[in-house]
């Protein structure tokens, strides 16, 4: 398997643990049922540890969205089968665009699962041919997929621009454990791409932090024998290195929380409801997972300039 292939796997990987979250009662997706075959039951601490990740993103996405309306494009690199697009749409939130981008291999099984459920197409566009399915990449009024290795910002420069990407107006990107797969070569040439094509955007990065400690080298290791190399790893050596990466190349300012910070963040009636969903044996494993993950945010331009807390 090659190096690339186990990072792609690590989707799927992601996905069954969102679906056993939802199916505990965590949070509502009505859509990523589409996305997966069999349910398979993850303990408590991987469950409560999604629940943080997805409230977490949430909660800075929702500030972003507060300030720009449907003024904006949300551009989400590493997509997966990830079912944001559907869920803000279900739930009346609309924006100009909204962006995902894998590798080929990724997007053109996305395509092919949405081909395949009338939900999932109806909630894209209502209206019949409006929807344009080609090999990996999918195009529709106000949503697209892109096929893409991020690796080639020739190539993404040249796909955002047949999307209709306006690159003025306010604009959102998402990363959920992608940069961390990367050469730190590479993903600082990503990001200073972005700092310097668009004029005014908003990053969330959620990824691994601390990882130079005892917990941190046994979650690598684990990762190494499924054959997903973590070449970016020296970004996630502490909150600092995370906001590092941004400021280094060109990004206004950058804020990083780990995970414990995140969740004790969220709504006390929230965080209460889903401690009674399923009884946690090892608090500690808890808070060592939620320690070795974190958010990060990086902002350039007016929109965010003053969002730098919780």
């Amino acid at each position: 398997m090659s190096f690339d292939d186990g990072v792609q796997a690590t989707n799927c990987d992601a996905t069954k643990c969102k679906y056993s979250a939802v199916k505990m009662g965590y949070w509502q997706d009505d859509f990523i049922q589409y996305f997966v075959t069999g349910y398979e039951r993850k303990t408590p601490e991987i469950n409560r540890g999604y629940y943080a990740r997805i409230k977490g993103v949430a909660m800075f996405m929702d500030k972003f969205l507060k300030k720009t309306g449907s003024n904006c494009q949300i551009i989400n690199l590493g997509a997966g089968f990830d079912t944001l697009y559907w869920r803000l749409k279900n739930s009346g939130i609309r924006v100009n665009k909204y962006i995902e981008i894998d590798f080929a291999s990724v997007t053109s099984k996305k395509c092919f699962l949405i081909k395949k459920s009338k939900i999932l197409l109806q909630t894209i566009s209502p209206h019949e041919g409006e929807v344009k399915i080609i090999g990996s990449d999918l195009h529709a009024p106000d949503y697209h997929i892109i096929g893409i290795d991020l690796r080639n910002l020739t190539e993404l420069d040249k796909k955002l621009t047949q999307c209709g990407i306006n690159f003025d107006i306010p604009t959102m990107f998402l990363t959920e454990c992608v940069l961390v797969y990367m050469e730190p070569e590479s993903s600082s040439m990503l990001l200073h791409w972005i700092a310097k094509k668009f004029n005014d955007i908003f990053f969330i990065n959620y990824e691994q932090v601390n990882m130079n400690d005892n917990f941190g080298r046994i979650m690598l290791d684990n990762l190494r024998n499924r054959g997903c190399q973590l070449a970016g790893v020296d970004a996630c050596l502490s909150p600092q290195t995370q906001m590092d990466r941004f400021v280094r190349v060109g990004w206004d300012s950058a804020r990083s929380w780990n995970m414990i910070n995140v969740y004790e963040y969220l709504p006390e009636e929230d965080r209460y409801r889903i401690e009674r969903l399923e009884m946690l044996d090892e608090l500690e494993l808890l808070q060592q997972l939620l320690q070795h993950y974190c958010i990060t945010i990086a902002w350039k331009g007016i929109t965010m300039a003053d969002v730098d807390h919780l």
